[in-house]
């Protein structure tokens, strides 16, 4: 569910996909991987973050390189670790890297860079960390541009996951150089890194984020007893006292994108264009549902959910102004749960909420999910001081109350201009 004014819920999503990987076209083949982890996304754009001073940079170090560089190899009979950019030639290994990752989610999968090429043009790079030609690591990164926060490496924009995978510490620390190189030769405020669980020890946390994870029943008859009590009153009141029904297809795809920009206009955010959403569509045509919800015949409710592995992550939701009479938003879930659990997927993603942002945290903890602190790393350039992107911000407090009152048709133009400046 929408959380504010510059983010919005997300989701982890594709199934499991095993196997070899050897791919003679890249010359790079897969490293063992390391002990399967929860997999879980979120993160916030300088969340809580404190700039380095000028001289020294304390976040990185004089010999920051240098000590990255003295443990490439340290792991036992390996040859040094480098970082390659992604080639027509190493997408397959790319891919196959990711889906086999314990830790790899759909926010590093090239569907997602695809849809954010396309809709905000951002500029890209793709790195691999490689060993004796195995991959041991990736990294999506994107620069983005903003006219409000300045230049930002962000991994990744317009999602709740991203940042470095790897199969080790020394492949983790030699991308996270790479990344503070890149930051330095571009002129970057912020590297914005969003891996769920801190990987790289050399850079800091940011904290302030949780993301919320659960394992579903196993049958559909069971999600509705499986939820807790007030939660369970609520669905049921929705089905059964107000009649509310659901419908799946991506013919509701222009409904529910407006009920969308609906909702951000009344939490005072804005909303990602409607491009985005078929971006996103027609690039995992696979992976994702998308539910409307009426009552009477007119539509109250909709919601995006994306799909990866064993997982559904509900992550674009939108509701009229007086859905909240009817328990419209439990009624989204529930459905979602149930559909979920029909079709053999084990874990609900209910992405990721600020600790300090109530409506959502609560929501989420009513529903019986516990929260789990994200671990999002960044780094700041000496001299450099980052704009916090987020709601909470007091420049952007009476932004927020004028735009809660605008037309829909306007936060809906303006919105898809902005959106470009504020990468989630």
């Amino acid at each position: 569910m929408p959380e504010s004014v510059l983010e919005k819920p997300l989701s982890d999503q594709s199934r499991n996909h095993e196997g070899a990987v050897s791919h003679e076209s890249s010359g790079v083949t897969q490293e063992p991987l390391p002990n399967a982890r929860g997999l879980n996304q979120a993160s916030p754009i300088a969340s809580g973050l404190r700039p380095a001073p000028a001289a020294p940079c304390r976040l990185c170090p004089p010999g920051f390189f240098a000590a990255v560089q003295r443990t490439s190899g340290a792991v036992a009979g390996s040859v040094p670790c480098r970082t390659i950019t992604l080639s027509a030639e190493s997408r397959h290994a790319w891919r196959d890297y990711v889906d086999r990752h314990p830790d790899g989610t759909l926010f590093h999968s090239l569907s997602w860079r695809q849809a954010v090429r396309e809709v905000f043009g951002h500029e890209e790079e793709y790195v691999l960390a490689v060993r004796d030609q195995r991959i041991v690591g990736v990294l999506p990164t994107f620069l983005v541009r903003s006219r409000l926060g300045g230049r930002m490496l962000v991994s990744v924009p317009y999602a709740v996951g991203g940042g470095i995978i790897a199969a080790d510490e020394e492949a983790a620390e030699v991308l996270a150089a790479h990344a503070v190189q890149r930051a330095q030769e571009l002129r970057c405020n912020l590297v914005d890194l969003r891996h769920q669980r801190a990987v790289a020890a050399t850079l800091p946390i940011a904290e302030g984020y949780v993301g919320f994870r659960r394992q579903l029943p196993s049958r559909p008859d069971d999600v509705l007893e499986w939820l807790p009590r007030k939660a369970r009153a609520a669905a049921r009141n929705a089905r059964d006292k107000y009649s509310l029904e659901a419908s799946f297809g991506d013919h509701h795809l222009s409904e529910v994108w407006r009920l969308y920009t609906l909702s951000m206009r009344r939490l005072g955010s804005i909303a990602y264009p409607r491009s985005f959403f078929e971006s996103l569509i027609e690039h995992m045509p696979d992976q994702h549902w998308t539910l409307l919800v009426r009552r009477n015949g007119r539509p109250v409710a909709g919601l995006l959910t994306f799909l990866h592995r064993d997982a559904v992550l509900p992550y674009f939701v939108g509701m009229t102004d007086d859905a909240r009479r009817y328990s419209a938003a439990n009624f989204v879930y529930f459905t979602v749960m149930e559909r979920a659990v029909a079709e053999g997927y084990g874990v609900f993603d209910f992405g990721r909420s600020r600790r300090d942002n109530h409506g959502s945290f609560d929501f989420k903890r009513l529903h019986g999910f516990t929260p789990r602190p994200l671990e999002y790393q960044f780094y700041v350039p000496p001299g450099r001081r980052p704009v916090p992107l987020r709601p909470d911000n007091p420049r952007f407090r009476i932004a927020r109350r004028v735009w809660s009152h605008l037309p829909l048709w306007m936060t809906q133009v303006l919105g898809a201009r902005l959106a470009r400046h504020i990468p989630g």
